[in-house]
């Protein structure tokens, strides 16, 4: 029998028993869809976690902090150190964080000082009391302050000038209706106010164009985006009151190295720097925790996933076992007329692998069924804040992957079947009743 006959028959053979191996089949597919759907799932997501690392740009900052050393676990309170500094949330910090020295003038002059460094700005604070439009409501509006190479996704009018004299805001489309604007475009070119309280407590404004609404997305900034002159003007009326002789500190640093001497280069810096006593990290490390849940997350969802296909590989076993018990004749029938034993063995293990075929094909195909109707379903709901996201994303890789592991799953769960198969004495077959 040519190698073309065998295949032949053994596709032939997987159905012949139709209801048993259509509910093989089943399990197999079910099990199929759930390790395309979680991977689709990861695959989706971190497409769009790269895309936006990629449209915002300035692949050539780290944003440096002083180390915080991790604490020992106390049973009782720990003593108040008045020299630590809490990331400010409305300076893009988390709210959650843990205090960490603030930097000073020294820090930045040292940070300065290390090789590979080109350039060091701080990151300056500011707390706004309000922003106001004309003379309605007034509303609180926290600060997330960019730098040069940055760019903000734009649902309507254009970046700020960083280095422009006059001081421009970029608004995050939440507060467009609510400053009585009737759409993103007309609040372009608007004037607002923006209030501070000094440390004497007085409350001080400054005027600032808006030059553009940020759209929502994955790292959609919680505060307005202003240009330097802003905040040096804001910082400035804050400043009022302060001693003289307090020295002025920066929770964090912007640090600029050349991104184009490679990623061995950027690796030296943040190692310099973290030998210095500072941490460095960049927009795609910090982005970089979202892709690790996700794929934890994933990662579990295909352990459920496979044990499925495991269970479905039991399936298999059981049906080619039963196949071999009916077709013990014909077996025997075959090995007398001079197939051998490895014949045997393949056609059985090509019903296997055929099994699994179709099972993956028809789980593949239903999780890309099923992606489309999320997509649609979440698209106007859930997804409505992450503009460009598809949340389940086919890699033709990841895709032949699944395929080629559930016939590799399949062909495993067939190969006692067909070792039995192709062990059976044709005498002994031949006279099976």
């Amino acid at each position: 029998m040519r190698t073309v006959d065998v295949v032949t028959q053994a596709v032939a053979g997987t159905f012949r028993a139709k209801l048993r191996t259509s509910l093989t089949v089943l399990a197999i597919s079910i099990g199929a869809f759930t390790l395309s759907l979680t991977n689709g799932v990861g695959t989706g997501i971190n497409a769009y976690i790269d895309d936006t690392v990629a449209s915002i740009g300035a692949d050539d900052v780290l944003t440096v902090t002083r180390t915080v050393e991790a604490s020992a676990p106390t049973d009782g309170p720990q003593e108040y150190d008045p020299d630590a500094a809490a990331q400010d949330p409305g300076a893009g910090g988390d709210p959650f964080a843990e205090q960490a020295d603030p930097l000073t003038e020294d820090d930045l002059a040292t940070i300065a000082d290390v090789e590979g460094v080109e350039r060091v700005e701080p990151t300056r604070s500011v707390g706004v009391d309000y922003v106001q439009h004309d003379d309605g409501t007034r509303y609180e509006l926290a600060l997330s302050p960019i730098v040069a190479g940055m760019q903000v996704e734009l649902e309507a009018g254009d970046q700020v000038d960083l280095e422009g004299s006059e001081p421009e805001v970029v608004l995050p489309e939440s507060y467009v209706e609510p400053l009585g604007f009737d759409a993103a475009e007309d609040a372009v070119g608007a004037t607002v106010t923006l209030a501070v309280t000094d440390a004497e407590g007085t409350q001080s404004t400054v005027d600032a164009t808006v030059v553009g609404v940020a759209a929502p997305g994955l790292v959609s900034l919680t505060g307005a985006v202003p240009n330097d002159a802003l905040t040096l003007a804001l910082a400035d009326l804050q400043q009022v009151g302060v001693p003289d002789d307090q020295e002025p500190t920066y929770a964090s640093a912007s640090v600029w190295f050349d991104a184009t001497a490679g990623e061995e280069h950027e690796a030296a810096v943040v190692e310099a720097l973290d030998d210095a006593g500072y941490t460095a990290t960049t927009l795609e490390d910090q982005l970089g925790t979202f892709t690790s849940v996700i794929d934890t997350i994933v990662l579990v969802l295909n352990g459920f996933a496979i044990i499925a296909l495991v269970a479905a590989g039991i399936g298999i076993i059981n049906t080619l076992f039963m196949s071999v018990q009916e077709r013990t004749r014909e077996i025997g029938l075959m090995k007398a007329m001079g197939l051998a034993s490895g014949r045997v063995f393949a056609l059985f293990s090509l019903e296997a692998v055929t099994i699994g075929l179709v099972g993956s094909a028809v789980g593949v195909l239903a999780a890309m069924g099923a992606a489309q109707v999320i997509g649609v379903a979440l698209a106007d709901s859930l997804l409505a804040d992450l503009p460009g996201l598809t949340l389940v994303a086919f890699d033709p890789v990841s895709v032949v992957a699944v395929v080629v592991g559930v016939m590799a799953i399949a062909f495993l769960a067939g190969t006692l079947p067909a070792l039995r198969a192709a062990r059976q004495d044709p005498i002994e077959s031949l006279r099976y009743e």
